[in-house]
């Protein structure tokens, strides 16, 4: 493994590891130990990452694509906003698994790496324990399938690091009827919509919390496993 593309679907999935990189254009540029890195938000959904892998391939010679980023647990033992290692990945509308690599410094921690599974919306809570019961997944997304079959049709290594915003009984809205084409939320509208309908209030704000400290604790997980013998700058 000797350089790395880093995909996301938000730009706070990547803010805290990312915001001291030089950037180009819309690809964030660095290092994460001792291996070149890149980094970029590619938007929600299956068309949105597969352009933003497509974007990065481009730019650059990479071994190994990392899928980052917020997931839902499915399971009562994971909750916000813990960071974990992804070891398999289930396209639930294919049924397609995709093994993940695993980081070179993985720290004892004494968690296990996870099975997580790929939908193409938000799920419901009655949708979690669904999943959860069909594919023994412990934590649910919308981008990493997409991220591993991209890696899988050109020979690239692949990881998935996730960390948890939501809990397995929490009704999220319909993040989708609120995207555009592109993979980004349409803030204004979907704040709108959100001001008539106070039975999403409390989960949101909760949300907003879990997903600030979601991201900081990514950062430090990938920081965290991919840290070389020498001394790796701090994440803030």
């Amino acid at each position: 493994m000797k350089r790395i593309a880093l995909i996301a679907a938000l730009p706070s999935e990547l803010r805290p590891l990312v915001h001291h990189w030089s950037r180009r254009g819309k690809i964030a540029t660095g290092h994460i130990g001792n291996l070149d890195a890149v980094a970029l938000a590619a938007g929600m959904g299956e068309t949105a990452v597969t352009r933003a892998c497509e974007a990065v391939l481009a730019d650059g010679n990479f071994d190994t694509l990392i899928s980052l980023g917020y997931a839902g647990s499915l399971s009562c033992g994971l909750r916000a906003p813990e960071a974990v290692v992804v070891r398999e990945v289930v396209d639930a509308r294919t049924g397609e698994i995709f093994e993940a690599i695993q980081p070179p410094h993985s720290p004892a921690n004494g968690l296990e790496s996870q099975r997580l599974v790929t939908l193409d919306h938000v799920a419901s809570p009655e949708e979690k324990r669904r999943l959860a019961e069909t594919h023994q997944a412990t934590l649910v997304d919308m981008e990493a399938a997409t991220v591993a079959r991209f890696a899988q049709s050109h020979n690239l290594g692949f990881l998935c690091f996730k960390a948890v915003t939501d809990g397995p009984n929490d009704e999220l809205p319909d993040f989708n009827r609120f995207t555009t084409p592109d993979g980004r939320l349409r803030t204004a509208a979907f704040a709108a919509w959100a001001v008539f309908h106070p039975r999403y209030w409390r989960i949101l704000g909760e949300l907003e919390k879990n997903s600030h400290a979601a991201a900081h604790e990514l950062a430090k997980s990938i920081v965290a496993n991919f840290a070389s013998p020498s001394p790796s700058p701090s994440v803030s």
